[in-house]
């Protein structure tokens, strides 16, 4: 698979499996499971991965770290997050992490922390839990409530730890194009994750960040490229998800227009939807999200599709 390289020179493939799901988000998985969903990317070429605290308080992490053990450790580049620093919570052991959307015990509980102790403590947790000495890239996740905090203590701290060689590369990760800029302008990042903000129907980066994003020669890392669901299909059903919620009327047409002219062009909807961020030049890498293997094989075959350059002047 064709990498990218980041300004540090950190390679990743074109194509990343992100491992949410691996923290059993809304529904429940097994060890596995993920473990296939890992066999099968490798297999395609998938060498990137993602992961977080956040995601099923640490169990994604546990899951994709055992599901990479035994492969070479300079062959594959990994990515987490601080931000959300994870608090032991025993008393309530007995019950779920609903609130969060994550079927895993509520052991613990997530603590807004964007400090140097916090950053520290966090990624040291991580380290545990993945089984490594490294991880290739850090991300501030979701810092949008802690601009201060976030882009002063939190952006130094990961500077430190990129350094120190416990980090080959630093960003943020967040679905707001805007304060995804501002990191970029005035912050010594070398990579964001962009979720949702340059798709199909949602190209609000390019107003923003993107230009930003390639004029200072920071990579960007597309997540959400589907939109929660909504382009995920070849066919839009009207209980199409954007977002998380029912998507808006005039969404699902726009949608079902795309898809009408991807069909008249011999691919699917998701086809484009996971090449299209691939197309211009700050993308580094499109991140698809898998619970097993049926839905890893699925993105490989996406990202690998033949697409017609008349489709993308149609588009």
């Amino acid at each position: 698979m064709r990498t990218r390289k980041l300004r540090t020179g950190v390679a990743l493939t074109e194509l990343g499996l992100g491992a949410s799901s691996f923290g059993n988000l809304f529904r429940e998985t097994t060890d596995e499971a993920t473990h296939a969903a890992v066999d099968v990317a490798w297999n395609g070429g998938v060498r990137y991965f993602d992961t977080a605290p956040h995601y099923g308080l640490g169990l994604s992490e546990r899951r994709l770290g055992a599901a990479l053990r035994d492969r070479p450790r300079d062959e594959y580049v990994i990515s987490s997050k601080v931000g959300r620093l994870l608090v032991p919570t025993p008393e309530r052991a007995h019950e779920l992490d609903v609130a969060e959307h994550f079927l895993v015990p509520a052991a613990f509980e997530r603590r807004w922390d964007f400090s140097r102790d916090g950053i520290l403590r966090s990624v040291e947790g991580s380290l545990e839990r993945l089984g490594l000495d490294t991880i290739d890239i850090l991300y501030l996740h979701d810092p949008d409530q802690h601009w201060d905090a976030a882009s002063t203590t939190g952006v130094d701290a990961l500077i430190e730890l990129r350094e120190q060689g416990v980090t080959r590369a630093i960003g943020v990760g967040m679905n707001r194009s805007a304060m995804l800029t501002d990191f970029v302008r005035q912050c010594d990042i070398d990579v964001v994750m962009l979720a949702g903000r340059y798709t199909l129907v949602d190209r609000s980066a390019l107003d923003d960040l993107l230009p930003a994003a390639e004029e200072r020669g920071v990579g960007v890392v597309a997540a959400a490229v589907y939109n929660s669901g909504l382009l995920a299909r070849a066919e839009v059903p009207d209980d199409a998800i954007y977002e998380y919620r029912d998507a808006p009327a005039d969404l699902v047409r726009r949608a079902r227009e795309l898809a009408a002219i991807c069909e008249r062009h011999g691919v699917t909807l998701p086809d484009a939807a996971v090449q299209f961020p691939l197309r211009h030049p700050a993308v580094v890498s499109a991140v698809l999200g898998a619970r097993d293997a049926a839905e890893a094989a699925s993105g490989v075959e996406r990202y690998a599709r033949p697409i017609p350059e008349a489709l993308w002047d149609e588009l």
